[in-house]
């Protein structure tokens, strides 16, 4: 994963700064490697594998006795299950759809969390990444939705996970905070000076 170093954290809270001069808006940006551990994801395919390939090799052959087998099949479970841990292996394995669900209910919960369902207004945006799930969604309380319509953020969403797939979130959140910033400036434009949330990038472990 390439989670950001101290200077390129420093450059999303300036980037949020900027914005927030000039719009109600309160801005949270939130970062994390992974949305799930996926535990259960090698133990699952392992299982299946240990149950199917065994069987199936006796079955061509019938050289294993009942014992034999039930052995091979424990051996082909701890192997797998360890094999399926690898990082890289292990994200190959979870569907895109198991990814995405994920990701999206981090997301949310992050939202509450971040208390921007409390802001003055409703003005609450997030700005989430999951780089693992290469996953990124923004999210808006109602204030922001009453005057933007949700399609607005989706060019925004697609080119800031294009940058994540290639490795350039730092980029990713700069335009990403600067496209939002452009529309909230228009939309939800400053009317007095405040400062409800932080500001720097909240990165999860």
């Amino acid at each position: 994963m390439t989670l950001l170093n101290k200077s390129d954290q420093e450059a999303v809270t300036a980037a949020i700064n900027e914005v927030e001069r000039e719009t109600d808006a309160e801005l949270v940006t939130v970062l994390t490697a992974q949305s799930d551990n996926y535990s259960y994801i090698p133990l699952l395919w392992a299982g299946i594998l240990a149950l199917l390939l065994p069987g199936i090799v006796n079955y061509v052959g019938s050289w294993l006795g009942a014992d034999m087998l039930l052995l091979v099949q424990w051996g082909t479970f701890i192997l797998f299950s360890l094999v399926f841990r690898m990082p890289r292996i292990n994200t190959r394995l979870i569907p895109r759809q198991v990814r995405y669900w994920r990701a999206s209910n981090l997301a949310r919960r992050q939202f509450l969390e971040q208390r921007l369902h409390h802001t003055d207004g409703g003005t609450g945006m997030l700005i989430f990444v999951s780089e693992a799930e290469r996953y990124v969604e923004i999210l808006v309380d109602q204030g922001i939705a009453d005057v933007l319509d949700d399609k607005v953020w989706e060019d925004i969403v697609s080119d800031f996970t294009s940058k994540v797939h290639q490795g350039q979130t730092r980029q990713g959140f700069l335009d990403c905070i600067a496209a939002c910033g452009k529309l909230l400036k228009e939309h939800v434009p400053a009317t007095h000076e405040r400062n409800e949330l932080p500001n720097h990038l909240v990165i999860l472990s």
